[in-house]
C-alpha cells in the first residue's frame, strides 16, 4: 500500500500537485514564481513540516508556470530540481530568448483571462536541473514515480506516473476548459503530440491530473476522441503570424494555454 497522499494546490494560473509522503514531498512541477510562497505556506502550516521536507521538483517544460517556480523553491528548500535529459536549453540562443519573453507575456494573457492580479511572471530562461530522467526512468528518492517522454507541446514535456495507484500527470499534454477538453498551445509537433496521448492511453491510468482542469478519470474512448482531434499541423506563435498575413485570418488557435 503506497502511502502517498496526492494533494492538489490551486497556483496562480494552473493546478500544482504535491505528493506528501511521512517523511518527504515530491512537487510535481515548477509552478509560477508568485506560487512559491503559497507551496512554502502550505508546507509550513498546513502540513506543518519543515520546508526542508521538500525534496524535489520536477520541472516538465519550460514554460512559465511549470518551471517558474523551480530556481526560487531550490533556493528556499534546498530541494533537487528533475527534468528531462536534453542537451539545449529549450530558449536556446537570440530567438530562443525572444520565445520566452513570448511565453512570459502569454502568462500574463492567461492570467488576465482568468481575472488574476497582475504578478511578477519572470523567471530564468535556462533551467540546470539537478537530476535529469529519460522516459521510463523512476525518480531518485521517489521510485513509486516513473517518469514517461511526452512531447509535442513542446519538445521535452514529461508525465509523470504514479505506479501504485495508477495516476498520471500530465502537465499541459491534455487541458478542460469548463466542459471541453483542448489542445494545448502551442504544438511544435503533432505527430510527437498524438503519439503522447496515445502513450498515456496506453498507461490505462486511473486518474489523469491536469494543471489546466482538475484531476479526471478519463477512459479509452475519450483518450480516442482526443486523438482523432488533435492539430495536425504546427499551432506556434509564428505559424499563427504566418497565416495571417498569407491568409488575412488566424485558424482560431486557442491560446488559453501555450
Amino acid at each position: 500500500m503506497s502511502l502517498c497522499e496526492i494533494i492538489r494546490l490551486d497556483g496562480y494560473i494552473q493546478s500544482t500537485y504535491l505528493a506528501v509522503y511521512p517523511d518527504k514531498l515530491l512537487l510535481l512541477d515548477g509552478c509560477c514564481r508568485p506560487d512559491v510562497p503559497m507551496v512554502l505556506n502550505y508546507i509550513r502550516n498546513i502540513l506543518q513540516r519543515p520546508v526542508t521536507d521538500l525534496k524535489v521538483v520536477i520541472v516538465t517544460h519550460m514554460h512559465p508556470d511549470h518551471a517558474g517556480g523551480a530556481a526560487k523553491l531550490k533556493k528556499s528548500t534546498g530541494c533537487q530540481i528533475l527534468s528531462a535529459d536534453k542537451s539545449q536549453q529549450w530558449y536556446n540562443g537570440i530567438s530562443g530568448q525572444l520565445m520566452h519573453l513570448v511565453d512570459t507575456g502569454l502568462a500574463y494573457y492567461v492570467a488576465k483571462r482568468q481575472g488574476c492580479r497582475p504578478k511578477n511572471l519572470w523567471y530564468s530562461a535556462h533551467l540546470h536541473p539537478d537530476i535529469t530522467v529519460q522516459d521510463g526512468d523512476l525518480i531518485p528518492e521517489f521510485d513509486d514515480w516513473q517518469v514517461f517522454e511526452t512531447p509535442g507541446h513542446t519538445d521535452r514535456d514529461l508525465s509523470l506516473f504514479h505506479l501504485p495507484s495508477r495516476q498520471v500527470y500530465t502537465a499541459d499534454l491534455i487541458i478542460k476548459l469548463r466542459h471541453k477538453f483542448v489542445a494545448p498551445f502551442p504544438i511544435y509537433d503533432p505527430k510527437a503530440y498524438i503519439s503522447s496521448l496515445q502513450k498515456v492511453k496506453a498507461l490505462n491510468p486511473s486518474n489523469v491530473m491536469m494543471a489546466h482542469g482538475r484531476e479526471l478519470a478519463i477512459d479509452a474512448a475519450t483518450f480516442d476522441m482526443l486523438i482523432v482531434q488533435a492539430p495536425k499541423h504546427r499551432r506556434t506563435v509564428k505559424d499563427t503570424i504566418r497565416h495571417k498575413l498569407l491568409w488575412g485570418k488566424s485558424e482560431g488557435f486557442n491560446i488559453f494555454k501555450w
